[in-house]
């Protein structure tokens, strides 16, 4: 399957990706993990990309969808992949409709992940990170063992700098002045599911993998 995973800031999209596609044995292609796995390898796409962050500029969407259809030309996208972090915005989404068509292929299903903003703030607020791996934990629902200690890779756990309470809204008011109208786009397409994305997150990923059954 072809999957985007969409919602605010702290609704789960990277932890319910990876999870989604380990029960689905496809990857979760991370525009995040993609750029920064580039720049390591100091790719052509890497290397522009790392300009331009450099500066503190976003990356262009031509760039980033570059990045994507070369991993998607990886053998383990064979039987498809999540995306994770694009589309952001409806022009994104429109772009990334063209150049998969251009394939012959389409998104076949689009997840939706509602959340309760007043709860995204608490949710990031206690995120953590590893330095190293990139592993998310929370410190109260999901703690790493040993505290501030990554369980996969004993990284140090460190709280992003945009995880703070007053950059969180203003990533909120962003989210909703820009991602939100992709719910309209796919729901005209027929592939749009909304999944509610508050409980445990097993219960979430029940929700999900539910959700992509249903025609």
């Amino acid at each position: 399957m072809r999957i985007v995973f969409f919602g605010a800031p702290g609704s789960g999209k990277g932890t319910q990706s990876k999870r989604i596609g380990q029960q689905l044995g496809i990857p979760q292609l991370s525009t995040g993990d993609m750029l920064r796995d580039a720049i390591k390898a100091k790719t052509d796409l890497g290397a522009k990309a790392s300009e331009y962050m450099d500066q503190g500029q976003l990356v262009p969407d031509q760039l980033i969808l570059g990045l994507i259809e070369d991993r998607m030309t990886h053998e383990d996208c064979a039987k498809g992949y999540i995306l994770d972090g694009f589309p952001r915005n409806l022009a994104q989404a429109k772009e990334l409709d063209v150049m998969l068509t251009e394939k012959g292929n389409r998104l076949e299903k689009v997840i939706f992940l509602d959340i309760d903003p007043a709860k995204v703030v608490a949710r990031l607020v206690d995120r953590r990170v590893c330095e190293t791996c990139g592993a998310e934990f929370h410190l109260e629902n999901h703690p790493s063992k040993t505290e501030g200690i990554c369980d996969q890779c004993q990284g140090s756990l460190i709280r992003r700098p945009d995880d703070h309470e007053g950059k969180i809204k203003v990533r909120l008011d962003s989210y909703v002045q820009l991602t939100a109208p992709m719910d309209q786009y796919y729901q005209s397409q027929g592939i749009l599911a909304h999944v509610a994305a508050e409980g445990e997150i097993s219960e979430i990923t029940e929700r999900i993998l539910k959700s992509l059954t249903v025609d």
